[in-house]
């Protein structure tokens, strides 16, 4: 394993270094460092240099479940797609806790490292790694004891039930490496290094494809073998970034004897990424609902709301890796007190995000059905999933004002507010139209429609909101982190 991160580290070297043109985004000539210091320079250019490498990293630790689909659905047939499908919402409720949890330490991070608060570095990091096992360790026994009566609650086919709690609870198993590999590219990012996370996940999605194709196709385990596949991806992936932070020369060095709780910046940590953990579950409660809906019209709407769903995620990536990017500039700025930088990001920000919500809007009603097919090839799952495509990607463009505005006052340590928010306007609202007005409905757009009908409610709250909300308010949060 540590020669396998000797070569990781010559090939981020590698792209990280100026005479490399082919692996590093350059754009007016520049090229990035390692770290990136966000409280100088051209705006729209660290945004872009940050953006790009999550965006690529997003798309390699999607491929982890895509893979798993894909080979699934094509060697396994439509009720193994189903069975994998119908465990995504679940897995997500408890892993995006973690990650919006994991939030706030990238925030206190990225503000004491703005403030250039050594000490605080050192024991923010130390206590994010605790903070990865110990929830790791919660979110495998949960997924361990509990896969099969979560899965059963909401409504899943009793033909797919045992698959998909096999597949679940096999999954889980990998979630104390996931949790220590978010929190340590967490941590890289919060400095304003962003490619050497992609670095690793390119080189843990290939171990992931192979060992879903040895185990899937050559050996024949079925879902098991895919789950197997990505708990081993997730392993190395956690070793690689632990390995990198302990040899590393800078203030956010890890040392394994000095993993422990600091409990004043503990509290800081909780007090943001706790608000955002609800957050992030709100939209999964706000989909489980949904899903119930959805799994009432059978086993193959089933699979074509997954396929949907997988090329769905290819704008949340997009948005996550843009509202990560906000997240970050808006910490740093913050910690250096350059409250009217913070602003400008925020405009910018908006307007990467709501160019690429219409690019892919594009890009993908015309050409999804092409991808679609990569899935599956029973007709009736392409067309099914085609005419998702065409009635509900020409929205994305409505939600760009949530994951800017959220993403711009959680880097300033409010993250409660945008919780309340997106609690209403997504949460309440989604299950208010599933529950009393989509049975009025009894389609399948009628129950999808409560998409784009949340998310832009959701999207003029964040922009009332907005308005009165001042940066420097945040200043008595401030005096106490730094």
């Amino acid at each position: 394993m540590f020669l396998l991160w000797l070569f990781c580290q010559k090939l981020c070297d590698t792209i990280i270094s100026s005479d490399a043109p082919l692996g590093v985004f350059i754009i007016g000539g520049e090229s990035m460092n390692k770290t990136q210091d966000f409280t100088k320079g051209v705006i729209w250019k660290q945004l872009l240099f940050f953006f790009f490498p999550i965006l690529i990293g997003s798309f390699f630790q999607q491929l982890y479940n895509t893979v798993d689909t894909i080979i699934v659905g094509q060697a396994c047939g439509t009720n193994a797609l189903a069975a994998v499908g119908s465990t995504g919402n679940l897995t997500n409720l408890v892993v995006n806790f973690y990650v919006g949890l994991s939030t706030g330490a990238s925030v206190v991070i990225a503000q004491y490292y703005g403030a250039h608060n050594k000490g605080k570095i050192h024991q923010a990091v130390h206590t994010s790694y605790m903070l990865a096992i110990v929830s790791g360790i919660i979110m495998m026994l949960f997924g361990l004891f509990f896969s099969y009566q979560c899965l059963d609650a909401i409504g899943v086919p009793h033909d797919i039930l045992n698959d998909a709690s096999l597949y679940m609870r096999l999954y889980f198993l990998g979630m104390i490496p996931g949790a220590i590999y978010n929190i340590g590219s967490g941590i890289l990012r919060a400095v304003g290094d962003s490619k050497r996370p992609l670095c690793y996940l390119i080189i843990c999605s290939i171990v992931n494809v192979v060992f879903d194709f040895v185990l899937v196709v050559i050996l024949h385990k079925g879902i098991a073998g895919a789950a197997i596949a990505t708990f081993i991806a997730q392993t190395v992936c956690a070793i690689l970034v632990t390995i990198q932070l302990m040899f590393s020369k800078d203030v956010y060095q890890l040392t394994l004897s000095k993993i422990k709780f600091h409990l004043h910046v503990l509290k800081k940590i909780v007090k943001i990424g706790a608000p955002a953990g609800i957050q992030s579950t709100m939209y999964s409660i706000a989909n489980i609902v949904l899903q119930t809906h959805i799994n009432a019209f059978g086993t193959q709407t089933i699979a074509s709301w997954s396929v949907y769903v997988k090329i769905d995620a290819l704008f949340w990536m997009a948005m996550a890796a843009i509202g990560a990017a906000i997240t970050t500039f808006v910490g740093q700025n913050y910690g250096a007190h350059l409250y009217d930088r913070i602003q400008k990001g925020a405009k910018t920000a908006l307007a990467i995000a709501l160019t690429m919500a219409v690019s892919l809007s594009v890009i993908l009603c015309f050409g999804g059905s092409y991808i679609t097919k990569l899935f599956s090839s029973d007709p009736a799952i392409i067309n099914q999933c085609q005419s998702l495509i065409l009635f509900l990607m020409p929205f994305y463009f409505s939600y760009c004002c949530v994951e800017i505005f959220s993403g711009t006052m959680r880097g300033c340590g409010e993250s409660f507010k945008p919780m309340l928010l997106v609690c209403i306007g997504i949460c309440v609202l989604r299950v208010a139209w599933v529950t009393f007005i989509s049975p009025h409905y009894p389609t399948l757009k009628g129950v999808v429609i409560s998409y784009p009908i949340t998310w832009f409610t959701t999207s003029f709250l964040f922009i009332i909101y907005y308005k009165h909300f001042k940066v420097t308010s945040c200043c008595e949060f401030y005096g106490k982190i730094i």
